[in-house]
């Protein structure tokens, strides 16, 4: 830590927190995490995880890893500070600018195609720079398949983002996270969560597992509630791939207004976004 001087607390959570820090020599600013590490050599083995999953990612869409090192019984990893905050911040503000929704699938594309799950895609780790840069991050989910054919087992996620498969207790592969892509384009469209209920209980039972939502609002192009329609799915199998929904029409821009570029300070919030 000796090089960092810290600016400010960006978060905390229950692995740690983030913290502004910058670099006292060449002055640039970075988002450092810091783990606090378990005492077994197995639960710290899986925090070391995102650290090597991060740094293999070199794409303009994924958040970029610096350097990470253990010290005082802590694990920080440093990475690129996104200085626009996360994408729920402008949601719940209704505040922001054009929004490309295809670069999300760019970074999600990137990371299937490196046979990595990310397992917790959300609003909240998609993260924005002032420049227009959107950049998928967090990565202390993640897994790494062995093959491409390969399915993961254990429960991870944020609730509102989790699909059916999981919490059903079954093997899954890179759909679930089409899935949770799709809870983020509907907050896009909507300012709120697809799916909500009075209790955790029916949240899961009664709409997740059943893949029951509220349609869009009738102005958005019928491709687009088609595009939903296929990434909630309850089938996995019959969820597109990242590759099939940068091929959208909507996606691509081609298929006229109202334009996929979504507006969201210019939309009415009819919902309480939390994710935590």
């Amino acid at each position: 830590m000796e090089k960092y001087s810290m600016l400010m607390v960006l978060g905390e959570g229950s692995f740690g927190r983030v913290l502004l820090v910058q670099h006292k020599n060449r002055c640039q600013k970075y988002a450092l995490k810091e783990i606090r590490l378990p005492e077994s050599v197995f639960d710290t083995e899986k925090s070391w995880n995102e650290c090597i999953l991060l740094a293999k990612m070199k794409h303009p869409n994924i958040v970029t890893y610096a350097e990470s090192f253990k010290a005082d019984g802590h694990l920080y990893i440093v990475m690129e500070y996104c200085d626009d905050g996360d994408l729920m911040q402008k949601i719940k503000l209704q505040k922001g600018k054009f929004f490309p929704e295809d670069t999300i699938c760019l970074g999600m594309k990137y990371i299937h195609d490196q046979r990595v799950l990310h397992r917790d895609i959300k609003s909240k780790n998609v993260f924005l720079t002032q420049n227009g840069k959107v950049k998928l991050g967090d990565f202390g989910s993640a897994i790494l398949l062995t093959s491409p054919m390969a399915y993961a087992c254990s429960y991870v996620g944020t609730p509102y983002y989790v699909p059916p498969e999981i919490w059903e207790n079954t093997p899954y592969n890179n759909k679930s996270d089409i899935w949770s892509l799709g809870c983020i384009l509907y907050e896009l469209c909507t300012l709120k969560h697809p799916f909500q209920a009075n209790s955790w209980k029916h949240l899961i039972l009664m709409y997740i597992c059943k893949g029951y939502y509220s349609p869009l609002p009738s102005h958005y192009t019928y491709e687009l509630h088609y595009l939903i329609k296929q990434m909630f799915k309850k089938n996995p199998k019959n969820r597109p791939s990242a590759s099939t929904i940068l091929s959208c029409a909507h996606i691509q821009g081609l298929s006229g207004p109202p334009s996929p570029l979504l507006l969201l300070k210019n939309q009415e919030h009819s919902g309480e976004l939390n994710v935590e």
